[in-house]
């Protein structure tokens, strides 16, 4: 595929995706790919890979001699990190926010608390180094800076716990950390509680505490639920 194809093929997604997602086509609703073609101006093999994209995702479902069909939210990938970020854009924000963050709480502690007893030096390196980038950004309004060292963070625990599940929901923390950021469902600085939080969990899997970085970790996700309640209820 060209760069212009490319390029043509990604601007139909960020307009169907998003629709999709946000129920301007309800489920059973019927696509049809020449007319999508026309609308958006784009060639028809070019909606056709837009198409598939979609269909990877179980947003629809192409059918001969019926179309391309909008599938019904719950046959949707939900762990696609396209597919969060734009349910994140649209109007069930909230509602995404909690139940991705509620998944962060029930995953997150126990990859902690294994990241204490596998992780190699090189990764506690890193996530030392991550907690204290958080510290440095956390004060003047340095939000996207944060960002980067705070996905780092809960990258490597999740990568240093061993556990091939947790370390593939990398992506999907990372979505839910940066629509936090990005949809400004979060405090103008970084709660300073949670940072310290950052900083222990660090420490706590250098020392091989494991029992120490899963508590540690449960109260980070915990008090991110807690800011949800503040700014998105």
């Amino acid at each position: 595929m060209t760069t212009t194809a490319r390029g043509l093929h990604a601007r139909v997604l960020d307009a169907l995706g998003p629709a999709i997602t946000a129920g301007e086509y309800p489920p059973g609703c019927v696509l049809r790919t020449d007319e999508l073609a026309q609308r958006f101006e784009v060639s028809r093999s070019v909606m056709r890979e837009a198409v598939r994209v979609l269909e990877s995702m179980h947003l629809v479902a192409s059918r001969r001699r019926v179309g391309v069909t909008v599938r019904p939210a719950a046959e949707w990938d939900v762990y696609d990190p396209q597919v969060i970020r734009w349910r994140l854009a649209g109007r069930d924000r909230p509602r995404q926010l909690r139940s991705l963050t509620v998944l962060r709480s029930a995953v997150e502690p126990v990859a902690a608390g294994l990241a204490a007893r596998r992780a190699s030096a090189g990764q506690c390196a890193e996530l030392t180094e991550c907690a204290l980038g958080m510290v440095a950004t956390s004060r003047g309004h340095q939000l996207e800076a944060y960002l980067v060292h705070d996905i780092a963070f809960h990258r490597i625990v999740l990568n240093a716990s061993g556990n091939e599940m947790f370390a593939r929901l990398g992506d999907v923390v990372a979505e839910v950390l940066a629509g936090r950021t990005h949809h400004q469902v979060m405090f103008a600085d970084p709660d300073p509680a949670a940072v310290t939080l950052h900083v222990q969990v660090a420490a706590a899997i250098r020392e091989g505490d494991g029992a120490r970085a899963e508590e540690l970790t449960r109260e980070i996700t915990v008090g991110a639920l807690h800011e949800l309640d503040v700014l998105a209820p």
